[in-house]
């Protein structure tokens, strides 16, 4: 019988841990809009710490980048929240070397703003 209760159990743990890294991969989700001169990214990332997350911008890939320090004590049954989240993204328009620039940056409630000044929009193709 314990034979059958540590096959179970290591096959539950590869699917908790496949799973986990498959929201890794995936997450976080993004949303983008552009308000007057402002770029604004939305990002939803909860379960972190403000303090660990870094938002880099260099020339015009946005690097996000959160850890979450593991504090869990005890035995642990299931874990598929995503530990570490690491996300870069070219954005839509043009930064200045030099000149990047986060007007603002704010975590609340799980979710992370992020207003980027706008120097020149890119170029907008049309569809045919």
């Amino acid at each position: 019988m314990d034979l059958v209760k540590n096959i179970a159990k290591d096959f539950f743990k590869e699917i908790d841990d496949k799973s986990r890294e498959f929201f890794e991969f995936v997450l976080p989700p993004i949303d983008l809009h552009e308000e007057n001169d402002t770029l604004i990214v939305t990002v939803d990332i909860p379960g972190f710490d403000k303090n660990d997350i870094n938002v880099t911008l260099n020339s015009n890939v946005l690097s996000i980048k959160a850890e979450k320090k593991n504090d869990v004590n005890g035995r642990i049954i299931m874990k598929q929240r995503p530990r570490i989240i690491e996300k870069k993204m070219r954005l839509p328009i043009t930064v200045k070397e030099g000149e990047e620039k986060v007007n603002s940056a704010k975590y609340v409630n799980g979710v992370l703003t992020i207003k980027i000044p706008i120097t020149k929009k890119g170029k907008e193709i049309s569809l045919d």
